[in-house]
């Protein structure tokens, strides 16, 4: 800073003023008006008026360099803003993008660069569609808009993120591979257990692709669209580790396998555990996952079991808490001693040759859950016969229409054409036999605890597709080329990895909802030739971001030179 001079008739002003960048432009700025030197004197006796200005500006330069400087700001309430002049900005994808440097994507997108002949900056295309898919979900049009509003504005045109897509599909498993590997470096990653699931998602078409992944198939969501359906790998920290992608009418019995085939092959890692639910576990998954280094664990339907198994897992006898324990009745269990325990009881069975334990619990928390469940279903099934419905229509496994039966009756008890609804008792007394019971299988020779807490943790790859469909919007899917649809799950996977990282740097103590909100609301006001005004409000979940990330844009205002370096932090390695 220095000291500026001006002159009128009578007097001399003096003014501390400093360079400052304005839209790129060198300018200077006036910091503080000091006023005439007779004024200066009167208030300062002891010291030349230029020199206690000088000494001044310095003093204000010190400060300015220690970020300690107070900083003015003065509006004027006549004067209008200017025309078409952006004056806020988005920095919460901060957080996201210092999360993608030390995944090292920006190295693994500058790899493809150098394979492809392409102008384009990718890695920028990329980025912005994993912030954006995170904080503002939306279609690449409206996303390219967004960009505009944060702190660093893309190099790129809208054109360039359909081309990109397309990239970013070619080269899909080596960013899934490479990212596995990164991110080994960087963060502890537990890939002793996997866990796979399968999902789909709808379009807002009429008509299916001939050839392409867009199919109709049995929709998760009860929808008539045309879908696609994705694999998704989870590891034991609940990070993602890989996806696959597959049309709408494609078994997702025989999805697992292909993308494991690729984790065994690309990953380098072939010594895990393999947990699924019952929809997954099929013999020859099983099979495939009971040599070598691998295992697996799968849950298993006891109403679909061997009349022998099925008997034993229901017989009340023989169950124990723990492996010392005694064995215990379970139909003379008192409520309030036993509601919150846990009982099992295993065996070994050979299946077409194949060796496994199947391991029963049985809870009367869980119990009371299922049976809670049920009758609210019985209550719905009844208000249903006193509406006196036609027809019942498509019955779901799970709809309460299943405990309708119906008959068709004259009023001399003769077959005929009208239709008679009645509750089925049997029907529900062949489900209650099954309250409380939980089964699964595995080859694993380990405590049965082990095994019960490691399929404990399958709810998290379930969070796992909810987020990617209700807070990244995941669906429905507009897109009509199979090379961008894949580019557009890529990116959603990418964001959920991100995300994923995100939650676990805060502890996990802040729901999805409130931390992607969180995120999205970080705006700053533009003061030029000053800095960042932060606008949003400062609370726990913020604070823990600063401290989880070691920057701070919490200040009352965040100068340009510390913002800067908050930027460049952000893209380390």
């Amino acid at each position: 800073m220095r000291i500026k001079q001006t002159f009128s008739k009578n007097s001399t002003s003096l003014y501390v003023i400093k360079d400052v960048f304005i839209d790129d432009k060198r300018t200077t700025k006036i910091v503080e008006a000091l006023g005439t030197l007779t004024s200066i004197q009167a208030k300062h006796p002891e010291s030349d008026p230029l020199e206690w200005a000088r000494s001044y500006a310095k003093k204000l330069t010190e400060e300015e360099k220690r970020a300690s400087m107070p900083i003015i700001r003065k509006y004027d309430p006549e004067k209008l803003i200017e025309k078409e002049q952006q004056r806020t900005f988005n920095g919460g994808y901060l957080f996201l993008q210092d999360i993608y440097h030390k995944l090292g994507l920006h190295d693994i997108f500058n790899t493809i660069a150098t394979r492809h002949k392409y102008t384009f900056d990718l890695n920028a295309i990329a980025s912005q569609l994993i912030y954006n898919r995170v904080l503002f979900p939306a279609s690449k049009r409206q996303t390219y808009q967004t960009a505009q509003t944060f702190l660093e504005k893309p190099v790129f045109d809208l054109h360039h993120i359909y081309r990109g897509l397309d990239v970013i599909a070619k080269e899909a498993d080596f960013i899934q591979a490479q990212l596995y590997k990164n991110s080994a470096k960087t963060f502890t990653r537990d890939a002793s257990v996997l866990y796979y699931d399968c999902t789909n998602y709808f379009f807002e078409i009429e008509q299916e692709d001939q050839d392409g992944l867009r199919k109709y198939g049995v929709s998760k969501e009860n929808r008539p669209n045309p879908i696609v359906q994705m694999g998704l790998f989870m590891d034991a920290e609940g990070i993602p580790l890989a996806f696959s992608l597959t049309s709408g009418n494609t078994n997702e019995q025989v999805t697992l396998k292909p993308l494991e085939q690729q984790i065994l092959h690309d990953f380098g890692h072939s010594k895990f555990v393999v947990c699924t639910d019952a929809g997954l576990s099929s013999h020859a998954n099983r099979a495939f996952n009971a040599i070598k280094q691998r295992a697996f664990i799968t849950t298993q339907s006891i109403k679909k079991s061997k009349k022998f198994i099925k008997d034993w897992a229901l017989d009340p006898h023989g169950w124990k808490i723990s492996e010392t324990s005694k064995s215990y009745d379970i139909s003379t269990l008192d409520e309030s001693l036993h509601f919150e325990t846990i009982f099992y009881k295993e065996r070994w069975i050979n299946e077409n040759g194949l060796e496994q334990k199947m391991i029963v619990t049985y809870s009367l928390k869980y119990r009371h859950y299922l049976a809670t469940i049920r009758n609210n279903h019985i209550e719905r099934a009844k208000k249903h016969i006193l509406s006196k419905p036609k027809a019942l229509g498509k019955i779901r496994q799970n709809d309460f229409k299943r405990f309708i039966s119906t008959r068709n009756i004259t009023a001399d008890g003769e077959v005929a054409g009208e239709v008679q609804f009645s509750l089925n008792e049997e029907k529900v007394a062949q489900e209650a036999q099954f309250d409380g019971f939980y089964a699964v299988c595995t080859n694993l020779d380990e405590p049965v605890k082990k095994i019960i807490d490691i399929n404990k943790k399958r709810w998290e790859i379930e969070e796992c597709f909810r987020i990617m469909k209700t807070e990244f919007k995941a669906r429905p899917v507009y897109l009509q080329r199979d090379e961008r649809i894949k580019a557009h799950f890529m990116t959603c996977f990418l964001a959920l990895v991100h995300y994923r990282y995100l939650e676990k740097a805060v502890d996990y103590n802040h729901t999805t909802q409130a931390l992607i909100s969180t995120l999205a609301g970080m705006q700053f006001e533009k003061l030029p030739g000053e800095g960042f005004a932060p606008l949003y409000t400062r609370t726990d979940i913020t604070d823990a971001l600063h401290t989880a990330f070691n920057f701070r844009t919490d200040t009352q205002i965040v100068t340009d030179k510390v913002m800067k370096k908050i930027i460049k932090q952000s893209k380390k390695r």
